[in-house]
């Protein structure tokens, strides 16, 4: 049985083999301004089987608040907060499973990567190599005559999950695709993502491909804080490229005006996955499901992961950089006293009845005899609810304050005297 973990913790793709596309190594362009929707649910039945409900926890240290909802069906799954990094629903989050075209997202990543350093540029035309064309699975109708640019490619990579869109940004970028593979793992394991592992650039079904919701939610966090022009793709909820307009693949833009991203993945070996992000109650939550059954379980878990993070938590500053906290009062000092804050600011997500519960100290460990000078550590500051130490933090002096001379010390040890 899958155990779900609730706590507050410190610290994408569309269907890449749809029926109507599913082997065909290059599928004949509908009729020019027709509309591509996306699949029924039937025509998915035979997706990933899901096990029994996850049985939920309570969320850690903080009893008042609700558990998380059980969602049926689904495979693994993980609420994350998008500025914190704090989990806040887990289920199987480290089950290795098959990303379908979540794997896009490293491939968008990648891309966007590549225009920030200047090796690309949005109106760049692109080549579409035989490979690409031939990409099969789900397309955005590219072929060898396209005259197709970065800007429009990274379209159809996101909103159309386009495997041939995939395959010419690689091959751009790398000079092939087994290069980009290369670029793609090499980059997971800078992130960190350690259960997942890249073959290909699109997400097509191979043994060796597989992600986790974990790793899904911390890459969808580092591109947000790197790539956030992503949403303004991924928001879209559909794209025209040479006269064929496609819906997007994300079923939730369609239910939820806070949702603006950001990818989906669907082989009968995945499931329906959806990663979603959206701005609820002032916050970033991102959302991952993996196997669900069908598009509806899917987008209803998504809804229903979203909705728990906005109702039961809430982001709090904990300090502020360089904003004063307290002053420290010594008579090594000549001034007598230093202003003292946070070395860096610090946001946690907490549960919405805690942050009025949260305690900080300070810990004073610094040797003053020799004067202090602006931005050197004292200390730390440690806060703690009801009684569990969330997060330790440097504290440093805010001002240069230098020692007290031979006449200071004895003048004051003078007046304690009278």
């Amino acid at each position: 049985m899958i155990r779900i973990r609730a706590a507050v913790t410190l610290a994408i793709a569309v269907s890449l083999t749809t029926p109507a596309f599913a082997g065909a190594a290059h599928a004949a362009k509908p009729h020019a301004g027709s509309h591509l929707a996306s699949p029924t649910e039937k025509d998915t039945a035979t997706a990933m089987p899901a096990g029994p409900p996850p049985v939920p926890d309570s969320p850690t240290g903080d009893k008042s608040t609700p558990v998380p909802p059980t969602l049926p069906g689904m495979t693994s799954y993980v609420l994350m907060d998008g500025s914190s990094g704090a989990i806040l629903a887990e289920a199987a989050p480290n089950l290795p499973v098959p990303p379908a075209s979540l794997t896009k997202l490293m491939t968008a990543h990648l891309t966007f990567q590549a225009l920030h350093h200047g090796a690309l540029k949005p109106d760049q035309i692109v080549p579409v190599s035989v490979a690409a064309w031939h990409a099969g699975g789900s397309t955005m109708f590219i072929d060898t005559t396209s005259v197709v640019t970065v800007d429009q490619l990274l379209h159809g990579l996101i909103i159309d999950s386009g495997n041939d869109a995939a395959v010419a940004l690689a091959e751009q970028i790398a000079g092939s695709q087994d290069a980009f593979v290369q670029m793609m793992n090499k980059t997971a394991a800078d992130l960190g993502l350690s259960n997942t592992n890249y073959t290909n650039v699109t997400g097509l079904p191979d043994p060796a491909l597989r992600t986790t919701a974990m790793d899904t939610a911390t890459l969808t966090r580092a591109i947000l804080a790197d790539e956030p022009e992503i949403l303004q793709i991924s928001k879209q909820q559909s794209y025209t490229y040479d006269n064929i307009t496609q819906a997007s693949w994300n079923p939730v833009l369609e239910h939820d005006p806070t949702v603006d991203g950001l990818k989906t993945g669907l082989t009968k070996e995945s499931g329906h996955c959806i990663d979603a992000t959206a701005i609820r109650g002032g916050k970033r939550l991102i959302a991952v499901v993996m196997g669900g059954p069908t598009w509806h379980a899917s987008t209803a878990a998504v809804e229903s992961l979203l909705n728990y993070g906005e109702k039961f938590f809430s982001d709090t500053t904990l300090a502020t950089a360089n904003a004063p906290l307290d002053v420290l009062k010594s008579p090594d000092l000549d001034s007598g006293e230093v202003p003292v804050g946070a070395a860096k600011t610090t946001v946690l997500t907490l549960p919405t009845d805690a942050a009025a519960r949260l305690t900080h100290s300070i810990t004073y460990t610094a040797d003053l005899s020799g004067g202090v000078t602006k931005g050197e550590p004292l200390g730390t500051i440690t806060y703690t609810l009801d009684g569990k130490v969330l997060a330790t933090i440097q504290a440093i002096a805010l001002e240069d304050s230098p020692p007290a001379g031979m006449m200071t010390k004895l003048s004051r040890a003078l007046s304690k005297m009278l």
